[in-house]
């Protein structure tokens, strides 16, 4: 159902027999509670979603007057209509007590004022919120940046200057449109839109050349590069990854699930952390292919490898599957699997390790040994977001929403069963998350991430490294 079709149906049913004297008054108090407590539960749970919704307004509007109108003939209903007040900040200028049908127009909420409260609050919402940036630096590698929703040109040329130590004057910041045109960012332009989208794919260049920076002109700064990350202690990169991924995924409400699922060709700005964390995901990926086949050395190659390896079981520790998956199938895609002279030189243990992480990511018999690890893993943790999405596009697909113009109720449970593990793995008694500290230097790391994302580079750099026989 639509949601102006699910308003119409529930306030159908709070006014039914409305006008008849068939139904005794307790049924009908009994019938009306149903329909106020459903509407409750249903706002409590999608509020952020059902907000700006007109259908959504002007339903609660038509339903607070009726419950109104009913209390001089049902008191019961007080409690309800107080519930329906801290939900909805509805002000009334008037007790229950002294309520009178002649007053009822002035107990009618004062819309102008909360809407411009509703829209102070969703611009700082907006400012405040966390997204992951990819500015091209060549035309098939990017940094994957963290920065606010409400972040300027200006700021995001400063950290990339300071990351690729290049003068913050010669650069300037372009948008390439997605019907091809090109935006010069003026150093106050927002990045993102209202919707947290950026304006086009974002370009750092020279300003004096026009063309993008190339950070790999030198084998002296591959070497220092890959020396940076051989320093990082492998816990310390794993409790950072697991505190990015920690604030995105405590941040998605389960609803998004569904409006991921149901909309998928639609632009939705209900997705937003959902698809941050997809996100995310494949960029750690693509890092671990980066950091894998940027390095020049056979030798340095191996440390890195087994580094990974490591980091990737802590990420299994930590309850991180988001991390733990993204770093498993950036070492076996074909790009890095095969170097067989690299893996050649790995030390058995981490071969027998990487062996028994590599099972738990195995798709055979859906998923068993993953869902089998996870199920045994206490909350708060991190699902594997895609695993997730396809469980309940599944159920979407395999399943007919509507039976001989019924609703089939069975298909909505299991959507919600699948929906409502989000919910279980966000649980946190201890109030902290999974989140630990771990030093600035890492942070700062990780926060900045250098990734190639175009896999014929990938692969070039692949057989450099190491011809095909």
């Amino acid at each position: 159902m639509s949601t102006s079709d699910l308003c119409q149906a529930l306030l159908g049913h709070y006014c039914t027999k409305r006008h008849r004297g068939k139904e005794d008054r307790k049924e009908a108090v009994e019938r009306k509670q149903k329909v106020l407590h459903l509407v409750s539960q249903w706002m409590a749970l999608c509020r952020d979603f059902l907000r700006d919704d007109e259908h959504v307004k002007l339903f609660m509007k038509t339903l607070y007057r009726y419950v109104l109108d009913d209390l001089y003939e049902h008191p019961s209903l007080e409690k309800d209509v107080r519930e329906l007040q801290r939900l909805y900040q509805l002000h009334r200028t008037h007790t229950v007590d002294n309520y009178s049908p002649q007053r009822k127009s002035k107990a009618l909420f004062h819309q102008s004022s909360l809407k411009e409260n509703r829209l102070q609050s969703r611009g700082t919402q907006r400012e405040n919120k966390e997204v992951l940036c990819h500015v091209y630096i060549t035309m098939d590698s990017f940094l994957s940046m963290r920065a606010h929703g409400g972040v300027v040109a200006q700021e995001l040329l400063q950290a990339v200057a300071e990351r690729m130590d290049v003068p913050l004057g010669e650069l300037v910041l372009v948008a390439v449109t997605y019907n091809g045109g090109r935006l010069l960012l003026q150093p106050q332009d927002r990045v993102f839109s209202d919707s947290l989208r950026p304006v086009g794919r974002l370009h750092v260049c020279r300003k004096d050349l026009g063309e993008v920076l190339n950070p790999f002109t030198d084998n002296s700064e591959l070497q220092q590069r890959t020396a940076r990350m051989l320093s990082l202690n492998t816990w310390d990169v794993a409790v950072a990854l697991t505190n990015f991924d920690w604030t995105i995924f405590a941040s998605i409400h389960e609803q998004e699930l569904v409006y991921f699922t149901f909309s998928r060709h639609s632009s939705s700005s209900h997705t937003v952390a959902l698809e941050l964390l997809l996100q995310r995901c494949n960029e750690v990926q693509l890092w671990v292919m980066t950091e894998v086949l940027l390095c020049p050395t056979l030798c340095k190659r191996v440390q890195l490898i087994k580094k990974f390896i490591k980091i990737a079981a802590h990420c299994k520790a930590q309850r991180n599957l988001n991390c733990f998956f993204a770093i498993i199938m950036g070492l076996t895609t074909a790009a890095v699997s095969r170097l067989s002279q690299t893996w050649e030189k790995m030390p058995g243990k981490f071969k027998k390790l990487f062996t028994e992480l590599e099972t738990v990511t195995d798709p055979s018999l859906n998923h068993k040994a993953y869902r089998d690890s996870f199920k045994k893993m206490k909350a708060p943790k991190i699902p594997f977001p895609p695993l997730l999405l396809k469980d309940i596009t599944f159920i979407h697909e395999g399943n007919k929403t509507f039976h001989d113009n019924l609703v089939n109720f069975e298909k909505l449970h299991m959507i919600a069963e699948t929906v409502r593990l989000i919910r279980q793995c966000q649980k946190d008694p201890m109030g902290n998350g999974i989140t630990q500290k771990s030093s600035a230097e890492v942070r700062a790391y990780i926060d900045d991430l250098h990734i190639i994302d175009n896999q014929q580079t990938l692969f070039e750099l692949s057989h450099r490294l190491e011809p095909r026989a």
